[in-house]
């Protein structure tokens, strides 16, 4: 399957089979591939915490208003936007830059303060939306590899974030954009055909509003 045919072909299942199980190595390579996502500065602020576990995926659904998906999918990810990557991550980042030939000594602090400037403090507004803006290119490529390996997936919006990170330790700065539960199709279940998408014309304009 080419990136375009899973990009076609790709539905938000809502029917998991529970009797099919994702290995440990199949949902690392799903991860790992995901994680080549592009993010603004290369901060990559996004965490995962991956639930397979029976009574923790029975737990998550009491905070995900109780959705049968998240005990009958393989896995359910919990995708955590994490603003505090940029004091996290900005060295590593520099690091690489500076290894690979990118930049010289000289700039670390040139790129350092255009970070702080570009997304201000770990509190403000600019920071959150860079975290969850990039967080969701992570979740998108995920989901478009998880096709190609021959895996369903559902991006959920539907739950308590209070309740998530209660439950799951989750410190209270981060941010969770969605869950994406991940497993195989249900045998038997026949998908309808994909709903009303808009035309082209109804949402692009070209050079202006």
């Amino acid at each position: 399957m080419n990136v375009l045919d899973a990009i076609r072909l790709r539905r938000s299942i809502n029917f998991f089979d529970a009797s099919k199980k994702i290995t440990e190595e199949k949902i690392r390579e799903l991860i790992e591939i995901a994680n080549l996502s592009p993010s603004s500065f290369n901060l990559q602020p996004w965490k995962v915490i991956v639930v397979t576990d029976s009574e923790k995926k029975r737990v998550l659904r009491k905070c995900a208003l109780d959705q049968p998906k998240v005990e009958e999918a393989s896995a359910v990810l919990i995708i955590i936007a994490d603003p505090m990557s940029v004091e996290e991550n900005i060295d590593s980042v520099l690091n690489s830059w500076q290894e690979l030939g990118y930049i010289k000594q000289e700039m670390r602090g040139v790129y350092k303060d255009m970070a702080a400037k570009l997304y201000g403090g770990p509190q403000d507004l600019k920071r959150k939306l860079f975290a969850v803006k990039n967080t969701a290119l992570f979740a998108m490529t995920l989901m478009i590899a998880a096709k190609e390996l021959g895996l369903d997936t559902h991006p959920m919006d539907g739950f308590d974030e209070e309740c998530i990170k209660k439950e799951f330790n989750i410190p209270e700065d981060k941010i969770i954009p969605m869950l994406v539960a991940v497993g195989y199709l249900r045998e038997g279940v026949n998908l309808l055909p994909r709903a009303w998408r808009r035309d082209y014309k109804e949402f692009v304009k070209i050079n202006s509003y």
